[in-house]
This record gives structure tokens, sequence and C-alpha cells, in this order.
């Protein structure tokens, strides 16, 4: 023992190690508790947005009485709804219409019209006197029949030489499917049907059954497929286009491949590569692979140089690494991340969260009909105070919550990708989020519903082909058959330097373009 120490002052008791002991325990234990009730909450949370996405709402709006709590004042949505009041305050009383009220659209003029006239029949009043037509009151209604088939019967005049002793005929308009029976607009009206409308071959054989005709579903998949084989050379001119841009979306979704000779389906994944809103000619391109893999997107953008859209998927960090393509990430799926930790989980700070990134939604409402320069001149001024507020309101409450929560694992994913997800601030072609190619999605989302799986990787790549064309011809404002039957009839005969005349975003009608009403008007009546 050290001179001049005290000989209590080191000592122990075993009452004091009785006393330690137990306090040492106890924060084991309520460390154990909290982490054991932050896996209780995430688990709860899965199973929550698990129901969501099963029985659940997919809207992402806040209540408003929500969001009164949370700031004490609406901010969403603000602006829309205060000039919606505007314009109904504006209207005379009698023309407003009670809230939830159905209107009923006026029925499209360029229908043909059919008269149906209707007279009284009595000529005379009860007190003798006989009556004078003063006007008329016309109402109408909406009719329709059946598909209705005709033939189109090619009577080729034939000369002969008696001197030479040979025949001549007028030749035969090149088809798209030579010798074959099918005309342009039967062959648009399948493939229209197949891709569009979600109608399985076997359905369409038996609405045509209906209307007199008989027509195999072999044939018809017959037809679709050399339908594929002749578009391909507009689906890879649809490529080129949509490379040229500065801004592309990219997106991919699941659909079930047939496994060959094994009677099950395997995973194969449709990429989706889009314009943006902010073009006017737009154009989709959808490309049909065995897999997710990254090789896919980095096959079919070889040679782009610009800002791709998209989510947080792994399989298109390769194309940022090399430098060459710059990472813009979709807003959106930062925002569904906090939604849901706030609508599944109650978390006040996630609902903060959503209702400053409804403050960026309500710029962009207003920068989408701007020029790129006037946008990003709005955006700098309006959005770009926002996101820093956001960006700090996350950084702060990111501090005070354990590394299980799952509101910090919503703030974890926005943090981390920051850059990326405010990467539209500063280029006004850049929009805030992915969302034009989740659109673009949708139809095959619907499709798989109805034909439940891809017969083989070759008859995927031919569905693509055809649905990109008819994806892009709805994006460009045209009736998809019409599209496609001008096409039919124009590509057999066209030049491949002429080629592009044909693309959706360029497409213009030709004047002899028959619609059915017109052809069928065409026919003389039996």
């Amino acid at each position: 023992m050290l001179e001049g120490t005290d000989p209590h002052t080191f000592d122990t008791s075993p009452a004091d190690d009785a006393v330690l002991v137990p306090r040492d325990l106890f924060d084991r234990m309520e460390g154990d508790l909290k982490f054991k009730q932050a896996k209780i909450e995430a688990l709860n949370f899965e199973i929550a947005r698990l129901k969501r996405w099963r029985f659940g709402s997919s809207s992402e709006s806040l209540e408003a009485s929500m969001q009164a709590v949370l700031f004490d004042r609406i901010l969403a949505d603000t602006a829309l709804e205060d000039r919606a009041a505007q314009d109904e305050n504006q209207q005379p009383s009698a023309a407003r219409r009670p809230k939830g009220q159905a209107v009923r659209q006026a029925l499209p003029a360029s229908l043909p019209r059919i008269e149906h006239h209707h007279e009284i029949e009595q000529t005379h009043c009860a007190c003798g006197q006989a009556f004078k037509r003063i006007g008329q009151e016309v109402s109408e209604q909406l009719d329709c029949v059946p598909a209705q088939f005709f033939v189109l019967r090619h009577i080729r005049g034939k000369y002969a030489c008696a001197c030479c002793q040979t025949i001549q005929a007028a030749p035969m308009p090149a088809q798209i499917i030579d010798k074959g029976i099918p005309a342009a607009g039967l062959l648009a009206q399948v493939v229209v049907a197949k891709h569009d409308d979600h109608l399985p071959l076997y359905r369409q054989e038996e609405i045509y059954r209906r209307s007199g005709v008989h027509i195999a579903r072999s044939s018809m998949a017959q037809w679709v497929g050399i339908c594929g084989v002749r578009l391909a050379p507009l689906a890879d001119a649809l490529r080129e286009f949509i490379l040229r841009h500065s801004v592309i979306h990219a997106d991919e979704t699941p659909v079930s491949l047939l496994a060959p000779g094994r009677g099950k389906t395997k995973r194969a994944y449709v990429w989706v590569y889009r314009t943006t809103n902010f073009v006017a000619r737009r154009a989709v391109l959808f490309d049909f692979a065995g897999s997710r893999a990254g090789e896919h997107p980095r096959r079919v953008l070889q040679g782009f140089g610009g800002t791709l859209v998209t989510d947080d998927y792994s399989g298109y960090h390769a194309l940022h690494a090399q430098g060459r393509v710059t990472s813009a990430l979709c807003m959106a799926h930062a925002r569904r991340k906090l939604f849901e930790a706030h609508k599944l989980n109650a978390s006040q700070i996630a609902g903060q969260a959503v209702t400053l990134i409804a403050r960026l939604y309500e710029v962009e409402r207003e920068a989408r009909e701007l020029e790129p320069e006037a946008r990003l001149l709005l955006r700098q001024q309006r959005s770009r105070p926002v996101a820093d507020a956001l960006h700090a309101w996350l950084t702060a409450q990111r501090q005070t919550l354990a590394n299980a929560d799952v509101t910090a694992k919503a703030i974890d994913y926005s943090l981390s990708n920051w850059r990326a997800l405010t990467r539209y601030l500063d280029d006004g072609n850049v929009p805030i989020d992915n969302n034009a190619a989740e659109n673009a999605v949708r139809p095959l989302a619907v499709g798989r519903k109805n034909w439940l799986f891809v017969g083989s990787q070759q008859a995927g790549e031919r569905a693509a082909v055809v649905m990109s064309l008819i994806e892009s011809a709805k994006l460009n404002g045209h009736d998809p058959w019409a599209y496609l039957k001008d096409v039919f009839e124009r590509l057999p005969t066209l030049k491949q330097r002429d080629l592009a005349q044909l693309l959706p975003h360029n497409w213009r009608p030709a004047s002899d373009t028959a619609t059915p009403t017109t052809a069928l008007a065409a026919v003389p009546a039996a």
C-alpha cells in the first residue's frame, strides 16, 4: 500500500458488487429489449406493407387533416385546389353542379348519324284545332354493331400479245405477308387487340366467330410473329432516335417465360427506355431479356452519354461507373419509402418529410409547361430552398433514430442518394421522378394478367418490337390501329433511307388511309 493513502480508499465491499452486477445485467436486458422492439416494428411494417400492396389503395397522398396536424396548414396541392375553387366561383350559380355528380360527355361529332324521326299520331287537339309544328327536340344515343368483315377483291387485268404469244397482268400490290389472306387492316386489328387491348388469340378467335368469320388462333399467331419480324427495322430506328436525347427514362418489370422441355416458367424481364415528357416528339422502346443482369441496359444504351433517370437498382451502376452516363434517381421512390413509414408505422417524422416533398411537386406542376431554361430558374428559386431544408431536416432527425427503425431506413435511402435525387435541380431537362417509365410499364402489367406467360425468347423479342411501336404511337396521339394499318401498307415498298418517316413521332396518315367506318361505307350493299 502506498504511503499517505487511506486504507479504506480501495476497499470494495460485497454489497457494492451486488449492486453493480444487476445494473450491468439491466443494461444488457434493456439493449436486447430495444433491439427486439425495433425488430418487431420492422416485421409489423413489412406485414402492413404487404397487406397494403394486396388490398389497399396505391395512392400516396396524405389526408388534409394529417397535414394540418403536421404543419398547421395544408401544403400539398393547395395551388390546384385554390385555382379550381376560383374557377368554380366565376361560373354562374345555375351552371354549378353538385360535388360528385357525373358530367355527361358530348358524343363525338365525327361519328356518323342515323336519324329516326318520331311524330305524334294525333293531328288535332282535343278542342278540335289542328296542331301546328313549331320545332323539334333532338336527343342522341350511342350505338354500335359488332366487328364487320369484308373481302378486298384485287382484280388485275390480263393482256396478251397476238404476235409474241405473251401474256402480261398488272402486278399484285406488295404485302406484309406475301400471298397471305389477311389484309393490312386485319393484321393491324389482330396485333392491336393482342398487344394493346390484351386479348389473347383464343378470345379473338371467339369474337371473330360471332361476326361470321373463323380464323384459327394458330394462323393469327403466325401473322403476329411475321409482323414482329417485319417491324424490327422500325424498332431499331426507334432505339437510335431515343439515344439521341440527352435525358432518358429506364425501368424494368418481370414477366414469366416458358422454360423449354420443363413445362414450367422462369422469370424474364422487359426493359423500358423512354423519352421524357418535356420533349414534343416522344418514343418508348421495350427490350425483352432473359434476366435482370446489368449487361442488358449496357447493350441497349451503348453509345448513350446523357442523363439516365432510374430507380436505385444496381444493374445501372456499371453505366454510371463508366463516367459516360449521369445518374438521376427517382424522387417518387424516396417519397414512397417515407410514405410507407408514415402510413404503416405512424411515423410523424416521415409524415413531415412527405409533406416537404409535396412542396417540391407543387413547383413541378407549375414548371411542367415551361421551357428548360425557365424551368431551371424556377427550380433554383423555389425548389432549391425546400430541398435544402428537407436535407437538413432528415439529417437532424436521423440522429434520433435507431439503425433498425423503419423510418431510419427510409431516411438513409434519401440521404445516401441525395445527389442523384436532386440532380433535376441543376438541369431543366431532367424530370423529378421516373414516373414516365413506370407508366410505360403499366400495359405490360395489365397484359401479363391475360396472357400469363411468354412462349419463347423469340416471341418475347417480337412482342417487344410491336409494343414499342404501339405505345410510341399512343404517346404521339395516334390511333394505333390506323398507324399500323398504314405502316403495313407502305412498309413493303419503302426504301431503307425513307424508313424514318414511318416512325410514330414522324408519321403522318396518308390521305387515302381508310378507317373501319369509311372502309365499310365503300362496300356496295348486297
